[in-house]
């Protein structure tokens, strides 16, 4: 059992760079011009670089939906009450949610986690390792103490090892939590130079008044509790979210043990910068899926150098982003595992450039 954040992050190493060579040079043999799967390609040598696989595959794969509740939604931040998340977690547990048709079509299994529901939820299928009730409103104070915050990161990485342990090897993030946009939006600004004009969205769909008033919120969050930029657990606990926290553990543990870990959208992101903050060299498992319409999604993505595989419109959260993009992933798999070689297929394959052409 990771008894740490500091041991967590310890545990996760650079990507398999001869792996990466050999899949480079293998993609270059198939009947095909170099680089003309484009993205295609990039994302099969990431691949290789963090399985060590040249030929990977990822029959087991899991969508891990971390849930909690927000005290900011005391603020009314949000078109939709709080009591929407316990209701949520049920149409996942049920299989009704949109995240639960894509991974069905995705070959995908939703695992959710109670990890800070205001409710008292029972399910057969629930994975309940709640911290606390929901935060607190980070609008007058932290949102939690840095020991619940460190409880949730290690209760994501927890989840991952078990699913491992269970013969899963590729992730995605997906979450539920009312108000959790205001949180991440928070986060994002205390992290970077993305000031809360810029970070803050409109979530669920809020009107131009209710967006003033949520940016005010989280300013005023970010001067009452002064997170240390220089801290990620320190941001985290202060104007964050515990199912954040569970997924910057996914993160960071699903990094740990070499499998990609595909990152969903605005939410899952600022997990992403959390992870990234506290463990550099997680970045290079992070597969960014899409870019979504949350105001500063795309700013947050250049920041952790991701170019997301889709431009899809979307702003639903969930996972529902990341299990599309399992598809692009299985596509380069297949490319890898399934398609001939110049030689396997009797084509003829072009000729090297001579050193007059590579001169023009």
């Amino acid at each position: 059992m990771i008894r740490s954040v500091k041991e967590l992050a310890g545990l996760i190493q650079a990507p398999n760079t001869a792996a990466m060579v050999a899949a480079e040079q293998h993609l270059d043999i198939l009947t095909k011009p170099p680089g003309s799967l484009g993205k295609l390609e990039a994302l099969a040598v990431r691949l290789a670089g963090i399985t060590g696989e040249v030929k990977p595959s990822f029959t087991e794969r899991a969508v891990i939906v971390m849930a909690a509740d927000h005290g900011v939604c005391e603020e009314g931040i949000s078109a939709f009450p709080a009591e929407v998340t316990p209701q949520m977690v049920l149409n996942f547990l049920t299989g009704g949610a949109a995240v639960n048709v894509l991974a069905r079509q995705a070959g995908a299994k939703v695992n959710c986690v109670d990890i800070g529901v205001n409710s008292d939820l029972s399910h057969p299928d629930l994975i309940s390792r709640k911290v606390r009730y929901g935060t607190a409103n980070m609008a007058q104070g932290p949102a939690m103490s840095r020991e619940e915050a460190e409880k949730a990161l290690l209760i994501g990485a927890e989840v991952v090892e078990n699913a491992v342990a269970r013969g899963v090897s590729l992730f995605v993030t997906g979450e539920m939590g009312i108000g959790n946009t205001t949180a991440s939006a928070a986060i994002v600004s205390a992290l970077t130079d993305i000031s809360p004009l810029g970070s803050v969205g409109r979530g669920t769909g809020i009107n131009d008044e209710r967006l003033r008033h949520k940016i005010a919120v989280v300013e005023r969050a970010l001067k009452i509790n002064e997170p240390d930029p220089t801290d990620p657990i320190d941001v985290l606990a202060k104007v964050g979210g515990l199912e954040i926290a569970g997924l910057t553990g996914v993160i960071l543990a699903a990094a740990a043990n070499h499998c990609p870990v595909v990152i969903d959208g605005f939410i899952s992101s600022a997990a992403a910068l959390l992870a990234q903050r506290i463990a550099p060299e997680s970045a290079n498992y992070m597969i960014s899926s899409h870019v979504s319409n949350e105001q500063g999604h795309a700013s947050l993505l250049q920041e952790l150098g991701l170019q997301p595989m889709l431009h899809m419109d979307m702003r639903l959260g969930e996972g529902t982003g990341g299990v599309l993009a399992l598809h692009l992933i299985d596509a380069a798999c297949r490319i890898m595992a399934e398609m001939a070689t110049f030689e396997s297929a009797g084509v003829s394959s072009a000729e090297p450039a001579t050193a007059d052409e590579d001169g023009q």
